[in-house]
C-alpha cells in the first residue's frame, strides 16, 4: 500500500517553510526545466529563500478533499481573502492583503504563467475562472518579490499550474458523486515517447455539474417541465506536447504546445433575497430570476520555447492567445408604470418598502386577473466577447561576483487584449409566477443597450536578481508597465462614424516605475527573519481624468523550522496613496458604468501566521497526525470621506477612520489528519469573522455572516492504485449570509456530501 505523506495531508501548504517537507517525488517525476520556469515559488527547496510571503499547494494536496471551489481551496492561505456569490465558486472573489475582491481584478492571476482573465488590462474582471479542480500546483506570491508578476503587484500573484506531462505513460481518473445531483469527472493520459523520451503528450478531460441547492419558485416545474436547475454543467478538455532535445546535448532545449477549451453554462442570477425573505428561507430564488444564466466559452493557446545556450543561461519564450465569449442573460431592472422608468434591482433590494409593485413583480406575486398592474421586467443580455494574446521573454543568468552568488531574471512582454459589448435588453411581464416576453421592446437588438469596444495595449519589463552570500538572501529588482486604454461607445449597432458617442472615444496611458527589494537572513539552521518594500500599481481604465493605482508596501516577518515544526508570522503594512474601485454593476453604479474611480487615501495592516506541527511523529506514536493552523489578521481605514456619488455602492458613503467593507477582520484554519498505511481521514475548519457589507452607515444591517465550516473526508486503499473516497462540506450544514452583492442577501452553500473511486494507472 502506498504510505501517505503526512505534510501532504495538509493540503494548506501556506508557509514558504512547509514547501521543503510537502514536496516529493510525485512533483520530481514530472518536472522539466520548462515547468520550473512556469512555477511562480520555484524549487520547493529554495522557496525558504524568497524574501516574502510564498505558498504552494501540490497536486496531492488538492486531491485530499477534492475541493472544485476556488474560495475552499484558497481560504487556506493566510493573506488571502475569498467571497462568496454563487456557492460553487464560478465567479471567485479574490483579495490578497485587502485589495479589492472584486472579481479578482485587483489580484494579477494566471495559469501556466500567463494572465488568465479574458481581458486582464482592458476588463480585468474575471467573468472567467479556470477550473481549479484539474490543476496540478496552485501557488500565491506575496510581497516585493511579487513585482515579477504584474501588472497588479499591491497584493500579489496566484498561478495555477496545470498537469504536467508525465516522465512515463499514466494516468489518472476520478469520478465522484454527490448532493444535488453532483457530478465530478477528471482524467489524464499521457507520457513520454521515442528515443531518449524526446516526445511527451498528455491528454485531459473534467466536468463538472450540479442541478444546485437553490429552490426557485415559479410555475415551470410541472408534470411535463423539467425540475428547475440553479446549478451549473462545465465541460474542460486539455492538451499538451511537447519535444525536447537529448539532455545530454550541447545546446538544450524545450517546445510545448498547450490547448486547453472550456465550456460552462451556470444557471445563476444576479437576485439575492430581502431580508425578511433570507430569514424565511435562505434557499429561496424569486421568480424574477426563472431565466437567468450565463454561458460561457474560452479557448486558450500557448507555444512556449525553452532553450539554454550555456549552462548558466535558460531563456523561455512564450506566445499565448486567449479567447472568450460570453453572455449573461438576467434580470436588471424593473417598471412599475409600463416601462416608462426603471429601477435597478440592486437598488429595489436594498429597499424594498420603497418598491412594493416592483418587488411584486420579483416576487412573481401578480395574478393574470390583475388589470391594474403595468409592471415588467428588462432582462439584460451582457454579451461580450473578449480577446488576449501577447509575446513575453524570460531569461535566467546565473553567475558570481563580488563575493555573492547572483541569480539575475529578466523580461520582457507585449500584450494586447480587448473587450466588445453588444448587450441588449428584453422585456418581460409576470402573471402567476411566469414571465412573458412583450412584443416590439425598443431595445432589443444587440448594442441597443451597450455597444463599447475597449482596446488595451501593454508593454512590461522586469529585472531582478537574487544574490545569496553566506546568511544572507537579498533580492532587489524593479518593473515597468505601459498600459495604453482605449474606449469607444456608439449610439446604434451599426457603429459608424457618425454614430460614435460625443463623449468617446476616450483614452489614458500609464507609465509605471515599480521598484521592490526584500531580504532573508538565516539566524541559525531554525530561524530566520525576513524583511522587503516595494512600489504597489494597478492600471485605471480609460478615463482621461482617471490615476493608476498606488502604494507603497511593507512586510516584516520571521520564520521556524526544526525537525517536527514549522511556523511562519509575516506583518504587512499597504499604504495606498490613491486606491481604486471599478464601477461594474456588481459592485454598484457609479456616475459612468465601468468607470474606474478613484477613492483615495487608504491604509492596510495585517498579520499571516502559520504553524504545522507533526503530532504523530513528535509523540512516537503509530500513526500520523499532521496538524496545522493559520491566521489572518487584516485591519484598514479609509483616510477621508467618501461622497455618495463618487463610488460604487459598497463603499459609497465611508467615512474618514472606517474600514474597508467586505474584508474581515479575523480568518482562522484549522486542519487535522489520521492516517496509517491505508486509510486516511483529514478534518479542517474554517472561522471568518462577521464584516460589513457596504461602507454607507444607512446600510449597517447588511453584514456577511460570521461561521464556522467544517470539512471531513477520507480515503481507503483498496488496491494500490485505487482509493475509495468519501467527503462532506459544511459538515453541520451553518446557514450564512454569504454576500449582499450584486442585489440582496445570497446564501453560502449547505451541507454537501461526496463519494466515488480515484484510479492511478
Amino acid at each position: 500500500m502506498k504510505q501517505p505523506n503526512p505534510y501532504r495531508m495538509f493540503g494548506t501548504l501556506a508557509s514558504t517553510t512547509i514547501l521543503a517537507c510537502a514536496y516529493g517525488t510525485a512533483s520530481a517525476e514530472t518536472s522539466t526545466k520548462l515547468l520550473d520556469r512556469v512555477m511562480i515559488t520555484g524549487d520547493p527547496d529554495r522557496i525558504e529563500e524568497i524574501p516574502g510571503s510564498a505558498q504552494a499547494l501540490d497536486r496531492e494536496a488538492l486531491d485530499r478533499h477534492s475541493h472544485t471551489d476556488p474560495h475552499r481551496i484558497l481560504r487556506d492561505i493566510p493573506g488571502v481573502t475569498v467571497l462568496e456569490e454563487e456557492g460553487y465558486g464560478q465567479f471567485p472573489h479574490i483579495s490578497m492583503r485587502g485589495t479589492p475582491p472584486e472579481r479578482g481584478e485587483r489580484v494579477t492571476i494566471m495559469e501556466d504563467g500567463v494572465l488568465v482573465a479574458p481581458a486582464p488590462y482592458a476588463a480585468p474582471a474575471g467573468y472567467y475562472f479556470p477550473p481549479i479542480g484539474r490543476m496540478d500546483r496552485v501557488e500565491t506570491r506575496k510581497g516585493s518579490s511579487s513585482i515579477k508578476y504584474g501588472p497588479y503587484t499591491v497584493g500579489g500573484a496566484l498561478n495555477m499550474v496545470s498537469t504536467p506531462i508525465p516522465r512515463e505513460r499514466s494516468g489518472k481518473a476520478d469520478i465522484l458523486f454527490g448532493s444535488h445531483n453532483g457530478r465530478r469527472m477528471h482524467a489524464h493520459i499521457g507520457g513520454q515517447e521515442g528515443e531518449n523520451d524526446q516526445w511527451g503528450w498528455l491528454v485531459e478531460g473534467y466536468t463538472e455539474q450540479s442541478d444546485g441547492f437553490k429552490d426557485l419558485d415559479n410555475a415551470l416545474s410541472g408534470p411535463n417541465q423539467p425540475e428547475p436547475n440553479t446549478g451549473f454543467d462545465r465541460r474542460n478538455l486539455m492538451t499538451k506536447l511537447r519535444w525536447n532535445s537529448d539532455p545530454m546535448a550541447e545546446l538544450y532545449q524545450e517546445v510545448e504546445f498547450k490547448f486547453a477549451t472550456d465550456e460552462r453554462t451556470v444557471y445563476d442570477t444576479y437576485l439575492g433575497l430581502t431580508e425578511q425573505d433570507y430569514a424565511d428561507d435562505p434557499y429561496r430564488r424569486y421568480a424574477g430570476s426563472q431565466i437567468d444564466e450565463i454561458n460561457t466559452e474560452n479557448d486558450k493557446f500557448m507555444l512556449r520555447h525553452y532553450i539554454q545556450p550555456t549552462a548558466n543561461v535558460d531563456i523561455t519564450t512564450t506566445i499565448y492567445r486567449t479567447e472568450t465569449v460570453r453572455n449573461w442573460y438576467k434580470l436588471h431592472e424593473v417598471s412599475s408604470d409600463g416601462g416608462n422608468s426603471f429601477t435597478g434591482i440592486g437598488d429595489i433590494l436594498d429597499d424594498p418598502e420603497d418598491h412594493p409593485d416592483k418587488m411584486d413583480w420579483i416576487r412573481g406575486d401578480i395574478a393574470s386577473c390583475d388589470d391594474d398592474n403595468d409592471s415588467v421586467g428588462d432582462v439584460r443580455a451582457n454579451n461580450r466577447e473578449y480577446f488576449a494574446h501577447g509575446l513575453d521573454v524570460q531569461m535566467g543568468y546565473l553567475f558570481d561576483a563580488f563575493g555573492w552568488e547572483h541569480e539575475l531574471e529578466s523580461g520582457l512582454r507585449y500584450h494586447q487584449d480587448e473587450e466588445d459589448r453588444l448587450q441588449w435588453h428584453d422585456s418581460f411581464a409576470m402573471e402567476d409566477g411566469m414571465m412573458y416576453k412583450v412584443d416590439g421592446s425598443e431595445r432589443d437588438t444587440p448594442g441597443d443597450v451597450t455597444n463599447r469596444l475597449t482596446e488595451a495595449e501593454a508593454i512590461a519589463g522586469f529585472v531582478q536578481n537574487t544574490m545569496r552570500q553566506g546568511s544572507w538572501t537579498v533580492t532587489p529588482g524593479v518593473r515597468y508597465e505601459y498600459v495604453d486604454v482605449e474606449r469607444r461607445d456608439w449610439n446604434d449597432p451599426n457603429r459608424s462614424s457618425a454614430n460614435l458617442d460625443d463623449d468617446r472615444p476616450r483614452s489614458n496611458t500609464y507609465r509605471e516605475w515599480i521598484p521592490g527589494i526584500g531580504a532573508v537572513y538565516d539566524i541559525d539552521r531554525r530561524w530566520s527573519v525576513l524583511a522587503g518594500v516595494h512600489r504597489g500599481f494597478a492600471p485605471g481604465g480609460s478615463d482621461p481624468d482617471g490615476e493608476a493605482e498606488e502604494s507603497n508596501n511593507y512586510e516584516l516577518g520571521a520564520r521556524f523550522r526544526d525537525a517536527y515544526t514549522q511556523a511562519e508570522l509575516i506583518g504587512f503594512f499597504n499604504d495606498y496613496s490613491n486606491i481604486n474601485a471599478q464601477c461594474t454593476q456588481v459592485g454598484g453604479g457609479c456616475e459612468d458604468e465601468d468607470d474606474v474611480a478613484p477613492i483615495g487615501e487608504v491604509e492596510v495592516y495585517g498579520l499571516e501566521a502559520t504553524w504545522l506541527h507533526d503530532l504523530g511523529a513528535s509523540q512516537g506514536w503509530g500513526v500520523q497526525v499532521p496538524v496545522s493552523l493559520t491566521y489572518t489578521l487584516t485591519r484598514s481605514e479609509f483616510r477621508e470621506n467618501i461622497g455618495k456619488e463618487e463610488a460604487p455602492n459598497n463603499w459609497a458613503g465611508a467615512r474618514k477612520g472606517d474600514s474597508l467593507p467586505e474584508i474581515p477582520e479575523h480568518e482562522i484554519n484549522a486542519r487535522i489528519g489520521l492516517a496509517q498505511e491505508d486509510w486516511r481521514i483529514n478534518l479542517a475548519a474554517n472561522w471568518t469573522d462577521s464584516v460589513k457589507a457596504k461602507a454607507d452607515p444607512d446600510y449597517s444591517h447588511q453584514e456577511i455572516d460570521s461561521r464556522v465550516l467544517i470539512d471531513l473526508s477520507g480515503e481507503y486503499y483498496i488496491t494500490e492504485d485505487a482509493r475509495l473516497f468519501a467527503a462532506a462540506e459544511n459538515l453541520t450544514d451553518e446557514e450564512y449570509v454569504a454576500h449582499w452583492r450584486p442585489a440582496g442577501a445570497r446564501p453560502g452553500k449547505p451541507r454537501e456530501f461526496w463519494a466515488g473511486i480515484k484510479v492511478d494507472f
